[in-house]
């Protein structure tokens, strides 16, 4: 196109009659609009072809520009209660404890309480969905333990057993799963399918005649009812799974061998959180990063919990299970940049 038009313009230009000079003049104009609207018909062509691309491009150009402040703190979309009463807390420093007097910080990591500058009315509760077990190991460290940041604040869901004082679960194991990771290890949205083999194996070993169909398989149900049950299973999906408690491993990774190979724990779902990544600051190495801290693990749990398993919109009601988490991750976090400016 552009040899042609070089042609046109050097013939237009070397006639030199003016009738003849405005008959090429304007054959040239005609040409130049048509090479115009092909080449426009081309680069619009072009623009199509590579649309999907460039969007793509400049999503990832937006996603490398995320703010660095949400990098260097992720947890700092969390719908939290006040910290300000932790604030005031961190510039009075360490505090008694009302029940055993030790000199704290923030709470009793022993008596699982409070000090005295951290009004209990001013702490957050928060209500939870299952009951948790949490299995601390005798050598894990109460002051390093992210345990009894869930004793604190879902006080009435939440019991903490020092290894190897605990429960019996075998009677109890379709109501009961153990988060841990594992190759027989399942995700929280399959709960309901893997606990109903766990129920039916139950009755089995209750009842001597385990031939026959269960029950429900057995009761006839007439057609105008199929509605109506499947109405009702629909609005019972959290008793419809069976799940009421869910057991948590206090521990460093290299000691939990010794508890999840308890005989008490066997024949228990396990489940695994795969999709989630630590911001623990005590992070051990040589694990991968989706190895969360006790705290981290209840939260992600129950967030996964109420969307894959309660078919629920997640609007923040486990958040304040990272009430201490994320105040104690923001300090540490400040004091390592400070430390690495100096």
């Amino acid at each position: 196109m552009k040899v042609l038009w070089g042609i046109i313009i050097k013939h237009c230009s070397s006639v030199r009659h003016p009738i003849e000079k405005n008959r090429f003049a304007g054959t040239s104009y005609r040409l130049f609009q048509l090479s115009m609207s092909l080449n426009s018909s081309k680069f619009l062509n072009e623009e199509n072809s590579q649309g999907p691309k460039r969007n793509r491009e400049c999503l990832e150009s937006l996603e490398s520009q995320t703010p660095s402040s949400f990098r260097d703190n992720p947890l700092q979309q969390l719908q939290l209660a006040s910290q300000e009463v932790l604030e005031k807390a961190k510039k009075s420093g360490r505090s008694k404890c009302p029940r055993c007097n030790s000199s704290r910080m923030f709470y009793c990591y022993t008596c699982f309480v409070p000090v005295e500058t951290v009004p209990t009315k001013e702490i957050p509760t928060v209500k939870l969905p299952l009951k948790i077990d949490i299995i601390k190991h005798p050598n894990e460290t109460d002051g390093k333990s992210t345990a009894v940041h869930a004793k604190l604040l879902a006080p009435d869901d939440v019991t903490i057993y020092k290894y190897p004082c605990i429960p019996e679960y075998k009677e109890k194991r379709h109501e009961i799963a153990l988060i841990f990771p594992g190759p027989n290890s399942v995700s929280v949205k399959d709960i309901a399918f893997h606990l109903q083999k766990y129920s039916k194996k139950a009755v089995c070993d209750n009842d001597d005649d385990c031939s026959r169909e269960p029950f429900l398989k057995q009761a006839k149900i007439e057609p105008k009812e199929e509605k109506n049950l499947g109405e009702c299973i629909a609005s019972n999906r959290n008793e419809s799974t069976g799940l009421k408690k869910i057991i948590f491993i206090d521990s460093t990774w290299n000691q939990t061998n010794k508890i999840i190979t308890d005989e008490r724990l066997q024949g228990l779902l396990q489940i695994e959180l795969k999709t989630r990544k630590t911001c623990f600051w005590r992070h051990q190495k040589g694990k991968p990063d989706t190895y969360l801290s006790t705290i981290e693990a209840i939260y992600y749990f129950f967030v996964d919990y109420h969307q894959e398993v309660l078919k629920e919109n997640y609007k923040g009601q486990y958040d304040n299970l990272l009430f201490f988490f994320s105040f104690m991750y923001s300090l540490i976090k400040n004091a390592k940049c400070c430390k690495g400016k100096e």
